[in-house]
């Protein structure tokens, strides 16, 4: 059977855009290979910064012959009321090219229709291939496209070449101005030249003669090996960093690994501040000796032969010492005053037109950390209210204004030189953590407080300025910040409710506006989507985290508590039985008002015993006794089946709905059980 070689010829692409260009342009080409009823077999992607490729093996010549259903007119307008064809559904027929007895009726959104059943033969896949592949390329999706010079095509970067093959044959078809053929090029460097492609195997080793190594993983593998060689020339250990390691390859289509070196007088800089210019800016590799320490030296990885290793070195060290002498100046400059005579200087940067300067936002932060750390009973408020007022402090030195991914940890090296203590310098850097899914949390109490206080304020705010995540997007990194503040609370086990850090975190904006207490459920349901995505991610049924999360405040220790008790009942042989006889109670007073229990008017035995059952039972249940909640499944189901609720004298039927109420309390001290699915 045939294979199939399609490759798109770029300028070069960014990076970061590479990866899913190519998932979409392999997912869109595969879909429509099995919506023709094209058989394929293996599909292999291929990307490089100037080209994306799928080679696809064993493609069928022909589509299979298929049978489809074609809808017609309205179901009234092809038959009478008698039930016979009218002449739209003799014409239907007809250009189906099928007997109008054969005409079936299918219900759609719209009503009812008449369909026809026509067997398609199926048509050569050469021929389909050339028709559609210019609707396929211009289907993928990056996340940045655009139109380039006076072409209607919107693609990442100019497209100058597509190559497509089938068998051993060009599929012919025109893009934007440009035809497709059996040509690829090389190396834009070492081989510009056109290469001619016999046969979609014949890909790989063809562009690799060319100086092109057209398989990402090859060549990140090739890229770790020869660093490998390098930390075992040289003794040392190379900072293989995961995502400057995937960014580098989709650099380069033809990697080279050169070691670099600056003046070692830059090595008393900070360690964080070097590896950001190396890694961040210039996308080099640190090197480091066998006990972390970093030496003054580097890695680059280069697009060109060996040949040129030294030119390349001479040019990266000179860039390189360029931007360490930058970080010195602004290092320097920023040290010669503490980092406490920053804090007043953010009175003139604003956090948002509406919502004040940063001076202003660490002092909301201060007012919220402050009463978080009171209601949870911790002590060190100086430290705390020091630190917050520190937090935002180093936004306004040169080195951050410079490198903005070094805030927080320039403002713990700062406050550090400054003298303040080390609890304090820590919360500077910890409140931003943690940065994304997966990163560390805070270790240390203020750390801990001070960064859900600075998350709480921010997600406040953007909703008070109705900038709220909508759908995929999130600009400004809500949903992330909502669940660092839940996996802070889990971490340290804080039994403080979320509803009420909320509520004092709106307090704060009162000053902007009177209306601000209408946000308070949407901000609360907001955290609630957080907690029930972490749980669900964890694997926790949606029914359990539902049942859990129905008090209605969000202390997420005591709903964490409940999911894992409900859990450890689920497993419970007991369970189903139990749960059927809670539904019977909620059931019944889904709707009804209750008070409290008159022990006067239980007259009967059953509703006695379940009295009796629901006060132990409940006393059970606060005390952390959970299996005990299994004792009332008997006092219960024996109450419905000997004693009528509803009786007709008032008093003993709200009595016994109030009794009711009472087991369903018990009940809802580890959940909502009617919630929870059998």
């Amino acid at each position: 059977m045939p294979d199939l070689l399609l490759e798109i010829g770029t300028e070069e692409i960014p990076a970061r855009f590479i990866h899913h260009g190519l998932s979409s342009l392999r997912a869109r080409l595969t879909r429509f290979l099995r919506e023709e009823s094209i058989d394929y077999g293996e599909v292999v992607g291929f990307s490089t910064p100037r080209r994306l490729a799928v080679y696809i093996k064993d493609v069928a010549e022909r589509q299979r012959d298929r049978t489809v259903e074609i809808i017609g007119p309205p179901k009234k307008v092809a038959f009478d009321s008698s039930g016979r064809p009218t002449e739209a559904a003799r014409g239907f027929a007809r250009s189906q090219n099928v007997d109008v007895s054969t005409l079936g009726v299918t219900r759609t959104e719209r009503g009812e229709y008449v369909v026809a059943t026509v067997k398609q033969e199926g048509r050569m896949t050469r021929d389909i291939l050339s028709r559609e592949m210019p609707k396929i390329i211009s289907s993928v999706q990056f996340p940045k496209s655009m139109r380039w010079g006076s072409g209607s095509l919107r693609f990442v970067r100019p497209i100058h070449w597509v190559l497509a093959l089938f068998d051993t044959e060009p599929l012919i078809f025109e893009l934007d101005g440009v035809r497709s053929g059996d040509v690829t090029y090389g190396h834009r460097f070492i081989s510009p030249e056109p290469i001619r492609v016999r046969r979609p195997s014949d890909y790989p080793s063809l562009l690799r003669t060319h100086y092109v190594i057209a398989g990402f993983e090859e060549r990140r593998e090739t890229i770790i090996q020869q660093m490998r060689a390098l930390e075992s020339e040289h003794g040392i250990r190379i900072n293989m960093d995961e995502e400057l390691l995937d960014t580098v390859t989709n650099l380069v289509e033809y990697p080279n690994t050169v070691m670099g070196h600056f003046e070692d007088e830059y090595l008393r800089l900070p360690k964080e501040l070097l590896t950001t210019v190396m890694k961040s800016h210039q996308k080099y590799f640190p090197v480091e000796d066998d006990k972390g320490n970093l030496l003054p030296d580097f890695v680059i990885i280069s697009n060109t032969l060996r040949e040129n290793n030294e030119t390349v070195r001479r040019g990266a060290e000179r860039v390189l010492r360029a931007r360490l002498e930058d970080a010195r100046f602004y290092f320097d400059e920023d040290r010669k005053v503490p980092l406490w005579d920053y804090v007043e200087r953010l009175k003139k940067v604003t956090f948002h037109e509406e919502l004040g300067n940063l001076f202003e936002k660490s002092e909301r932060i201060a007012s919220l950390g402050s009463f978080i750390a009171t209601k949870l009973g911790l002590h060190a408020q100086d430290k705390l209210l020091r630190a917050a007022m520190l937090l935002k402090a180093d936004l306004v030195t040169g080195v951050v204004r410079e490198f903005p991914e070094l805030q927080g940890y320039m403002g713990m090296m700062y406050a550090l030189q400054s003298g303040e203590d080390r609890d304090v310098a820590t919360a500077v850097y910890e409140h931003y953590l943690p940065r994304f899914h997966g990163d560390r949390l805070p270790s240390t109490e203020i750390g801990s407080i001070l960064s859900i206080a600075d998350k709480m304020d921010n997600i406040v705010s953007s909703f008070f300025l109705n900038l709220i995540p909508t759908g995929s997007e999130d600009p400004f990194g809500l949903r992330r910040q909502a669940s660092g503040i839940i996996n802070i609370v889990l971490e340290r086990g804080y039994n403080i409710s979320l509803d009420i850090i909320v509520e004092r975190a709106l307090r704060n904006l009162e000053d902007y506006t009177p209306s601000i207490r209408k946000l308070r459920s949407d901000i609360m349901g907001f955290f609630l989507q957080r907690f029930e995505g972490i749980c669900l991610s964890q694997g926790i049924s949606h029914d359990i985290i539902d049942a859990a999360s129905s008090k209605g405040d969000l202390n997420i220790m005591e709903m964490r508590q409940r999911i894992e008790t409900l859990i450890q009942l689920r497993r419970d042989p007991r369970f189903p039985g139990l749960l059927t006889a809670a539904k019977r109670v909620y059931n019944i007073l889904s709707k009804t008002p209750t008070g409290g229990v008159n022990e006067d008017l239980l007259t009967e035995p059953e509703e006695k015993e379940l009295y009796s059952a629901a006060i132990r039972v409940r006393d059970a249940l606060e005390e952390g006794r959970y299996g005990e909640v299994f004792e009332l499944e008997g006092p219960v189901n024996i109450f419905f089946d000997n004693v009528l609720v509803m009786d007709k004298r008032q008093e003993i039927k709200n009595n016994r709905l109030a009794l009711l109420n009472l087991v369903r309390e018990a009940f809802e001290i580890i959940g909502d059980l009617s919630r929870i699915t059998p």
